[in-house]
């Protein structure tokens, strides 16, 4: 009888629980306050629904009770003695507080006060939180939405599956480079590096954020000269590979350079995410007949304080729904901030599932060359990634072709569980990489 009651009460939170996410958006923050996290975390929720800081006619109970925003929990975390963000206020009763609670805190949101809108999502969830006086630290850390958003955003249209059919390669990553030098080069001089890259057997390659439709590089320029390259290779090798083109720019350049790209035969285009905007991105995706690329320059200024901003969880949602394909996730043992646990961490995040299928391919890069495929292979456990190496291919000391090599090597010794000293003393390519890039 007990455990038919448990079983039944199981299954109607479980109930509760669907039913709530049909028509509430329920937001989880990391905060930090002088004041109570109770009182804090109602500050929140008023200043984002039908609250302001005081009183006004027509903010009756029947109002509150359809629009307002609801705490749902509130998880301690400690205390600090300092504040981390300037210009927070301390309770009335002190003039320095002594104490900053941190906590967990989860808020639901009407659904009818915000519709299937990223944007307008963004502005309730986020919008003036950052700016409140009772509290010295705030940070979205994740979403979950209603069905409805999935309705409205159709998510990524090839995701993992359609771009391994795209680069045929199936069995392991995907392999890929940046081309180097990021700017500077010409349409002519562009030519045979591509042509060395695809002739090694590469399976992707990329322009660099900072190359955009450049006047000295004009997009459909090099759009040529690649694709003239990228099909005669795949004449000769059987392969053609994948290269995604930047065509990051106002809304019109967004669509006129993907129709350049699609009619050039290319199989990619890639966009600054956060220089066009979720709306860019969504308004690309509607249009959109190939993989995109989304690549999250900028982020940083987002995540980088871990006290502030939007925390990746919650940003490949958005960014998943909205339309990429391929989501960059920085890379373990990179040149940038974030530690190897939380980048490990965004490349599970772009695989956990997300309305079905929104699954998109995590690109894991930045000063990545063939030995990370170790630590990224033993951390994640995941052969479904998009692994980058810039530098890592073109400086190998043998060549661009040895350098490819040796990233596909990196990845034989990985998944078979081989040392990578072992694996290097019969592959000559991952031993001169290893010479090169280890430290």
């Amino acid at each position: 009888m007990l455990v038919e009651e448990t079983q039944a009460q199981a299954s109607s939170a479980t109930a509760q629980a669907h039913a709530l996410l049909q028509d509430r958006v329920v937001a989880t923050y990391l905060i930090e306050t002088a004041f109570s996290l109770e009182y804090a975390a109602e500050v929140i929720a008023g200043e984002q629904s039908c609250g302001t800081f005081v009183a006004v006619p027509g903010e009756t109970a029947a109002l509150k009770d359809r629009h307002g925003a609801r705490v749902i929990s509130i998880k301690p975390l400690g205390a600090v003695s300092a504040p981390s963000l300037e210009g927070a206020t301390a309770p009335h009763s002190a003039r320095v507080a002594s104490r900053y609670e941190r906590g967990e805190v989860t808020i639901s949101f009407p659904f009818h006060n915000i519709g299937p809108s990223i944007p307008n999502l963004l502005t309730t969830v986020a919008g003036n939180l950052y700016e409140l006086q009772q509290v010295s630290g705030l940070r979205l850390v994740d979403l979950d939405l209603p069905a409805s958003f999935a309705k409205r955003y159709p998510g990524p249209a090839f995701g993992i599956e359609g771009t391994r059919r795209l680069a045929g390669v199936d069995g392991r990553p995907l392999i890929g480079t940046i081309i180097k030098p990021s700017i500077g080069l010409m349409p002519d001089e562009i030519r045979p590096l591509i042509r060395d890259l695809a002739c090694a057997g590469l399976d992707f390659a990329k322009d660099d954020e900072l190359n955009g439709n450049a006047p000295y590089a004009p997009l459909a320029e090099r759009v040529a000269v690649v694709m003239d390259e990228i099909n005669r290779a795949a004449d000769k090798t059987g392969k053609k590979m994948m290269y995604a083109f930047n065509i990051t720019g106002d809304v019109d350049d967004l669509r006129r350079g993907h129709d350049l790209v699609r009619d050039a035969g290319g199989t990619c285009v890639m966009v600054a995410i956060n220089s066009v905007g979720f709306a860019g991105l969504s308004y690309l995706r509607q249009h959109c007949e190939l993989p995109i690329h989304g690549h999250r320059a900028m982020y940083g200024a987002l995540a980088r304080y871990p006290m502030l901003g939007i925390g990746f969880t919650a940003y490949q949602k958005i960014c998943r729904l909205a339309g990429v394909d391929h989501l960059h996730v920085s890379g373990l043992g990179s040149k940038f901030y974030q530690s190897d646990e939380e980048v490990s961490q965004s490349i599970l995040d772009c695989l956990t599932p997300l309305y079905g299928d929104y699954r998109v391919m995590p690109a894991v890069s930045s000063a990545q060359w063939a030995g990370s495929a170790v630590d990224t292979y033993a951390r994640t456990d995941t052969i479904d990634l998009l692994h980058l190496a810039g530098g890592g291919i073109i400086a190998h000391p043998g060549g661009i072709a040895e350098g490819v090599r040796s990233m596909q090597q990196g990845w034989e010794a990985a998944m078979a569980g081989i040392e990578i000293g072992d694996y290097a003393a019969t592959h000559s390519e991952l031993k001169a990489a290893i010479e090169k890039f280890v430290v």
